[in-house]
């Protein structure tokens, strides 16, 4: 082949279409996540490196963050926020995620019959209002006008029953099963979904080699399954350590009883826009929102970076 040949057939090559479109469509949701998360998080995070010297801003560097773990009363109410925080995901982990994963291995069994009536009953909860589940768990756990006394005397227990809420042994314990029956239906519907994705082929070869039922589960399924356990676990470190509606609608913003429910999220809160006696500092409300964001960042960066290497090996 000549010069001029080679010539003429790279000139005859068609151009690439610049795919101008895919920016248009990605440009509202990039704007609007932007303005909505990206610049916030910014600012809190500059924020937090600044503090009100002599009445006007002035940049302090981490003196912030040196008078939150140093300050007695600020350090105090912080790890009082964090250890009720922890405990408001371990109670997660260990009832809302197991029982989310039986209901979806139920679900998912052949010829069960009403099992799309099941898995929406289970689910509507999610899509209520924070305010309204508050209220409601709070007249039916009300020792004066609940119906839970009468429902517990009914099967002989109402000698268990107590103001659970008004205690601060068993307020925390109360208000994360409150939110475990609200949001039970996500790792339900996602481990359902998993469970679905399982090709037909493996399920069969189990079959044929006798294993079957919850055998099965335990020693095909499972493993199968253990990415999205792993992202169901994310999300739930992320949703808990960003908690605070339900609280604040049940307990308010004081999380009572003497603090026994105070999460970081209601201790943002009360930090950055004030409660009460209490005067608003918003340096300090966006230095705690910035360990926040540490701590979620280390608990996200630990999932991808070492676990999930780990349980790749199960997926297909």
């Amino acid at each position: 082949m000549s010069q001029s040949d080679i010539t003429v057939t790279e000139t005859a090559t068609p151009k690439r279409p610049v795919r101008w479109h895919i920016a248009v469509f990605l440009a509202p949701a990039f704007v609007v996540y932007t303005a909505v998360m990206i610049l916030p998080l910014i600012e809190t995070l500059r924020l937090s490196l600044f503090n009100v010297v002599g009445g006007e801003l002035a940049f302090v560097g981490l003196a912030n963050f040196a008078q939150l773990f140093g300050d007695p009363r600020l350090a105090a109410d912080f790890w009082n926020a964090f250890s009720n925080n922890t405990i408001f995901f371990l109670i997660h982990m260990a009832v809302q995620n197991p029982i989310g994963i039986a209901l979806a291995a139920m679900l998912s069994l052949p010829g069960l019959r009403f099992a799309a009536f099941y898995r929406s009953a289970i689910f509507v909860p999610t899509l209520l209002s924070f305010v309204i589940v508050g209220f409601i768990w709070k007249l039916i756990l009300s020792p004066i006008w609940g119906i839970a006394p009468n429902l517990m005397d009914l099967v002989g227990l109402k000698s268990f029953f107590g103001p659970w809420l008004g205690k601060p042994e068993s307020a925390l314990i109360t208000v994360s099963l409150i939110s475990v029956w609200q949001y039970v239906g996500i790792p339900m519907m996602l481990i359902y979904a998993a469970l679905l994705n399982i090709p037909d082929e493996v399920l069969e070869a189990a079959e044929i080699d006798g294993i079957t039922g919850w055998s099965q589960f335990w020693k095909i399924k499972l493993p199968l399954i253990l990415p999205s356990i792993g992202i169901i676990s994310v999300l739930t470190f992320v949703g808990n350590f960003n908690a605070f509606d339900l609280i604040y609608t049940v307990q308010g913003a004081l999380a009572g009883p003497d603090g026994s429910t105070d999460i970081l999220g209601t201790l943002l809160y009360r930090t950055f826009f004030g409660f009460q006696n209490q005067m608003g500092n918003p340096p300090m409300g966006a230095t705690i929102a910035t360990v926040m964001f540490l701590i979620i960042l280390a608990g996200v960066s630990l999932y991808l970076f070492v676990i999930q290497r780990r349980i790749r090996r199960y997926q297909f």
